[in-house]
């Protein structure tokens, strides 16, 4: 399932930016990754999808700006208004990848310190070709992941239909492998794909010195190392290093530009460039060698010069919003909740309540009826734990930056009043 369905289904999910919606295979959603509708004629989910949107379009406050918060002509005037900035717009539009497509994977090499770059129209396809080429030179059909992992959960078992390899996972535990789990895993397997952060477990991240250990445990065993970075962007301040640095721990990185940084599609895979090289090749049999895709370009060099240079504040607010979330439970006597991780790893994290996902998704977009504020958005059912239990992602951007703690704890107690009203 391609990043570009992904994409349709944040929408349809109304997730933050640079979500992939409900998880469908480990029970946060149904089997397309959300309960959506039951036929062509819809059903009142689509209904209550639009009133969503049209109550988040119009608040006055948000912690984030999410793609479906904008119209197509607003996305539209926002390319035609940053385009003459980002590259020459006398030039010929590119033809299979030239032009400011190549312009492009030049500037994430520089940005990543990687030797080379291939852009991709999906991250699923960018990472599906990454692990076929390491099969092919390690020999082995073997990746080693977490089984709350991109290609686990959202893409319907591509890895083995599509490209004939064979998962196995080093621990199930809702972090990253530790090192000795990597060094004494009993089956053999030729790649290491590590998800930073792991997105399913909220969006948590191992300690720089952990992800070296773990690194070199792989190492040890002769093993090639794989980043899935489709969010790798944000990672820098919880690790204290700069891209580059930690690129530089892989054999391979994948990173995605409508996650994070605001595109509208596409992703790019990064390493050296005998690897890039053969992943075109894959890219070209995979079906990805796009005719024109200078507006996904356009919008992803956008993110790199405007979105990139933000996102430590995004993750110190996202903190501060996490922490007045804590207190502002505690202190409404609200019982059971958890923000999760606290502190939060990026500008993402989770928040979870003992109630059902309709009591809270229904609070949440009357409080943005209500009051033109949007706090949570859209609520989901747990996958694990006793029944009743529900979870929201969390996102703060630019939009965010202006909240207060005490303005988290007004919208807070806001959204527990109208809580309580639907008991």
């Amino acid at each position: 399932m391609a990043d570009m369905n992904e994409q349709m289904r944040d929408e349809a999910a109304d997730e933050a930016p640079g979500a992939d919606g409900p998880r469908g295979s480990n029970g946060h959603g149904g089997a397309n990754g959300h309960g959506g509708t039951d036929g062509p004629g819809g059903t009142d989910d689509d209904a209550a999808r639009l009133r969503r949107i049209a109550s988040w379009r119009q608040a006055e406050r948000t912690l984030c700006r999410a793609p479906m918060d904008r119209s197509l002509g607003e996305h539209l005037a926002s390319l035609a208004a940053d385009a003459g900035t980002l590259t020459d717009l006398g030039r010929p539009a590119d033809i299979y990848g030239d032009g400011v497509v190549a312009e492009l994977e030049q500037r994430v090499a520089e940005v990543l310190g990687m030797e080379a770059v291939a852009f991709f129209p999906t991250g699923t396809m960018a990472q599906q070709v990454a692990l076929r080429c390491w099969a092919g030179r390690t020999g082995s059909p073997v990746v080693a992941l977490h089984p709350l992992a991109h290609p686990e959960v959202h893409e319907r078992g591509a890895l083995g239909a599509v490209s004939g390899l064979r998962t196995v996972h080093p621990t199930s535990g809702p972090r990253l492998p530790t090192a000795d789990e990597v060094r004494d895993f009993d089956e053999p397997f030729g790649t290491l794909m590590l998800e930073l952060p792991l997105r399913d477990a909220g969006f948590v991240l191992p300690t720089w010195e952990e992800l070296e250990a773990v690194v070199a445990a792989a190492r040890e065993r002769d093993a090639v190392v794989h980043f899935d970075g489709a969010r790798l962007w944000e990672c820098a301040t919880h690790f204290g290093r700069e891209l580059p640095e930690i690129a530089a721990l892989a054999d391979s990185v994948y990173v995605s530009f409508y996650k994070t940084l605001g595109g509208i599609s596409g992703a790019a895979l990064a390493g050296p460039a005998s690897l890039i090289e053969e992943a075109r090749t894959w890219r070209h049999r995979y079906g990805g060698q796009v005719f024109q895709q200078f507006p996904a370009a356009l919008f992803a060099l956008s993110g790199l010069e405007r979105e990139l240079p933000k996102l430590p504040s995004y993750v110190a607010q996202a903190r501060l919003v996490a922490a007045a979330l804590a207190e502002g439970f505690a202190e409404a006597g609200a019982g059971w909740f958890r923000v999760h991780p606290e502190p939060p790893h990026t500008h993402q994290f989770q928040v979870w309540l003992p109630y059902s996902p309709d009591v809270l998704s229904e609070a949440s977009v009357r409080l943005a009826e209500e009051t033109g504020v949007v706090l949570f958005r859209k609520w989901h059912p747990a996958s694990a734990g006793p029944p009743g239990l529900s979870f929201t992602e969390v996102t703060v951007t630019e939009a965010g930056l202006e909240w207060t703690a005490a303005d988290v704890k007004a919208a807070l107690g806001a959204f527990l009043k109208r809580v309580a009203q639907q008991e």
